[in-house]
C-alpha cells in the first residue's frame, strides 16, 4: 500500500472500531479517531508524509462518513474544484506571494477541504482563517489543519453575523446556497432582498468583500444559474459598484450529479485606486480533465488573458 492509503486505513479501521463499540456514527468516529491520533493515543508512524497525502486520506473517510449519514449540510469541496481554485489563486496572487505570505478568508469552510487544498498547494505562502457554524465539520477542519500542520484559525459562529478578522489579502468560498433564515442579520446587508428571505450566498459575497483588504481577491464557487436568479440584478449591480469581476470560469458537466448541482469559479477584485479594471473579463470552460490536450489550451488562454489584463 502506498502512504495514503496505509494513513486511510488507520483512520478507518479505528473509525469503524468507534461505530461498532459504540453509538457513534462513523464520522464521529473518524472525528475521535483524529483526536486520539492528536493526543498520542494511537501510533501515528505517518510523520514523513506529505500534507496532501494526509488531507486525502482524512478526506477519504470524512466522506465515507458523510455518505453513511447524509446531512444537507454535510458536503465537501471535491479536490478537483480545491486545485483549479488554489492554481487561479496562484495565478493572481503571483506578485504578492513573492512578497511573503499572504491572508485567506474562508467564510464557510466546512471540513476545510478547499481552504486546506489551497494552503497545501501554496505551501509555506499562507496563513489563513475559517469561519463555520456546524461544530463537527469545524473540529474536522481544526484536527485536519493540526495534522497537516497548517497555520489555520478557525471560528465556530454563523459566518453572516459580526465577524472578529482582520481584512485578508484573498477569499476561497464554496458558496453555501440557499435562503438566510436570520432576517434581523439579513437586513443590514445592502443585498437583502425587498421581499422575502434574502439568499445566503449573496450575503456571503457581500460578507466576504467587507472582510477584504482593497485590492483582495476573491474566489467563489457558486451555482452554475447565479447571475439567472430573481435576485440576480441587485447582486450584479452590487458587484459593479464594489468589485471588478476579473472572471467567470465554467466548470465541465461531468463533475456534477446533475444539472442543478452545477458550479462555476466567480473571480472579482476589491476594487482599489491602486488598480484597475481587467481590459475584459475572461470568460472561459473548463475541459474535462481527462482531455490533456484541450486543459493545455485552457490554461494557455488564461496565461495570455493574464498578460493582457
Amino acid at each position: 500500500m502506498d502512504k495514503l492509503e496505509q494513513i486511510f486505513t488507520t483512520i478507518n479501521e479505528t473509525s469503524e472500531q468507534y461505530e461498532q463499540n459504540s453509538d457513534f456514527t462513523y464520522l464521529e468516529g473518524v472525528l475521535h479517531t483524529l483526536e486520539d491520533i492528536l493526543d498520542g493515543k494511537i501510533d501515528w508512524s505517518f510523520k514523513d508524509a506529505t500534507k496532501e497525502e494526509i488531507r486525502k486520506a482524512i478526506q477519504l473517510a470524512i466522506l465515507k462518513g458523510m455518505r453513511k449519514n447524509s446531512q444537507p449540510n454535510h458536503q465537501m469541496t471535491p479536490d478537483t474544484l480545491g486545485l483549479l481554485v488554489g492554481y487561479f489563486v496562484e495565478q493572481f496572487m503571483e506578485e504578492k506571494l513573492k512578497n511573503g505570505p499572504i491572508s485567506i478568508l474562508d467564510p464557510a469552510v466546512g471540513t476545510g477541504n478547499l481552504l486546506l487544498t489551497v494552503m497545501n498547494l501554496l505551501d509555506g505562502k499562507t496563513f489563513a482563517t475559517g469561519i463555520e457554524v456546524d461544530e463537527m465539520l469545524i473540529r474536522l477542519a481544526a484536527d485536519t489543519a493540526e495534522l497537516t500542520k497548517q497555520p489555520l484559525m478557525l471560528y465556530h459562529q454563523d459566518a453572516l453575523q459580526k465577524m472578529l478578522v482582520d481584512p485578508v489579502d484573498v477569499v476561497v468560498c464554496d458558496l453555501p446556497v440557499g435562503y438566510y433564515p436570520n432576517e434581523e442579520v439579513a437586513i443590514d446587508y445592502e443585498l437583502c432582498a425587498h421581499e422575502g428571505m434574502s439568499y445566503a450566498h449573496h450575503l456571503f459575497i457581500e460578507q466576504s468583500i467587507n472582510h477584504s483588504k482593497e485590492g483582495a481577491y476573491l474566489f467563489f464557487l457558486i451555482p452554475a444559474n447565479l447571475f439567472e436568479s430573481e435576485q440576480s440584478k441587485e447582486l450584479h449591480k452590487y458587484l459593479k459598484k464594489h468589485t471588478w469581476i476579473q472572471a467567470v470560469i465554467q466548470l465541465p458537466n461531468g463533475l456534477f450529479a446533475n444539472k442543478a448541482l452545477e458550479k462555476s469559479i466567480l473571480i472579482v477584485q476589491k476594487q482599489s485606486k491602486e488598480y484597475s479594471a481587467p481590459r475584459e473579463v475572461l470568460l472561459a470552460k473548463v475541459p474535462t480533465m481527462s482531455n490533456k490536450q484541450a486543459l493545455a489550451a485552457f490554461f494557455e488562454k488564461v496565461q495570455i488573458w493574464k498578460e493582457n489584463k
